[in-house]
């Protein structure tokens, strides 16, 4: 029977911490209409997770109606935070995630492709990771660590199994940062596409949508899906790598082996070479192009047509196989989203068999850069949403 109440207790814990963590601030009246649990029993859970400094309460604030106003309550946002990690072909960040999403400003380092290395990588992180905790507060607690990477994560080994985009295989990259900083911490690291597709759920464009499919442009094709409101990982954590699904077969080579990749065909290298920059320009000669656009330059304008042209066809076949209710459009796409979407559209209506019985709605990120960032502090998080008071709260900064 006691352990029985415990368990109660924690998922009940868990429930009010989850709603003002995604949610935002509530009033008890609030949470109690939200759980279905009486006002006393969300006092007492309230008054559990504010003793351990996790949730705080404000003045109460008037609805308007009948009786004594309810106090407003909320997450203490740095009390347990996590360093973010991300890795990306053409940058790499770090920055502060704490609960209810609340973020320092990240600081992030634009990279040429030499330095996609593992040494100069890491080193470059550390470098940043370092600048990042110099910004927690004293007293705050460091919670542990997330990484998101353009590469297949195997999450049961915490290792990118490949980096195609980066030249990596089988490297533990969250063990040598914590090396590196010296901290011993819990650490997870999560595909980029998986990680944003996650934060747009949560914070980004697709909040309440549970059938998303996330499109990340790069240099490569990140992807993430959300089936029935959760993340589809496969066995490992491979499931969802569209940016290789085949949709040339003439097409160039890709460097997973396969030929006429997806992201091939709408990855930043295609569009760069179509609209005569350098391949390996990077996000100023992104930025080139889309100011190109804004001038009506014929060259940009065709790039960006026929770069449109594969999205669409590569959309249409996601929405077939997924049947999602929104496509989500990160990075570079988010960018071209504006001078795509009407190819994108017209196929989804002409095309798709699913998408023209089944609307699908195809926006921009909300997250913009951060979204991959995001999404990996939402999965570092989970331990201490699942069990507030049995999770161990952290480290103490001491910058």
């Amino acid at each position: 029977m006691g352990m029985a109440t415990d368990a109660v207790r924690r998922t009940n814990l868990s429930q009010v911490l989850r709603i003002l963590h995604v949610e935002g601030p509530a009033t008890r009246a609030q949470i109690t209409a939200h759980t279905g649990l009486n006002r006393s029993t969300v006092g007492t859970l309230v008054g559990d997770l504010a003793e351990v400094g996790l949730v705080e309460e404000g003045e109460p604030r008037s609805t308007g109606g009948r009786g004594r106003p309810s106090p407003l309550v909320s997450v203490v946002p740095m009390r347990t935070a996590v360093l973010v990690i991300d890795v990306k072909v053409d940058s790499v960040a770090a920055g502060i995630v704490g609960l209810g999403g609340h973020r320092l400003p990240f600081h992030r380092l634009e990279r040429p492709r030499v330095r996609t290395g593992i040494e100069p990588t890491v080193d470059d992180l550390e470098a940043l990771a370092r600048k990042a905790l110099a910004d927690l507060p004293a007293g705050q607690h460091l919670f542990g660590i997330a990484v998101s990477i353009a590469g297949l994560v195997d999450r049961h080994t915490n290792t990118v199994s490949e980096g195609p985009n980066i030249g990596w295989t089988q490297v533990p990259l969250p063990d040598l940062l914590l090396e590196r900083l010296s901290l011993d911490l819990p650490a997870v690291m999560a595909n980029d596409g998986d990680a944003g597709v996650w934060a747009e759920h949560l914070r980004g464009a697709a909040i309440g949508v549970d059938d998303v499919v996330y499109l990340s442009g790069e240099v490569g094709l990140g992807a993430g899906v959300i089936v029935g409101g959760m993340p589809l990982g496969g066995a490992v954590g491979y499931a969802g790598e569209l940016g290789h699904m085949v949709v040339e077969p003439d097409g160039p080579r890709c460097g997973c082996g396969a030929q006429g990749c997806l992201e091939l065909m709408v990855g930043e290298q295609a569009l760069l070479r179509r609209a005569g920059q350098t391949e390996d320009g990077g996000r100023d000669a992104l930025d080139a192009v889309l100011a190109a656009i804004v001038d009506g330059d014929e060259d940009a304008l065709a790039a960006v047509a026929r770069t449109g042209h594969w999205l669409a066809i590569g959309i249409a076949n996601i929405v077939n196989v997924f049947n999602p209710r929104m496509v989500v459009l990160g990075d570079m796409h988010a960018l071209l989203h504006p001078h795509v979407i009407d190819q994108v559209e017209l196929r989804l209506a002409a095309k798709s068999l699913v998408g023209r019985r089944s609307p699908v709605r195809v926006v921009a990120s909300r997250l913009g850069d951060d979204a991959s960032a995001v999404g990996a502090a939402e999965f570092a998080l989970e331990p201490l949403l699942s069990d507030p008071l049995g999770a161990d709260l952290g480290t103490p900064a001491t910058a």
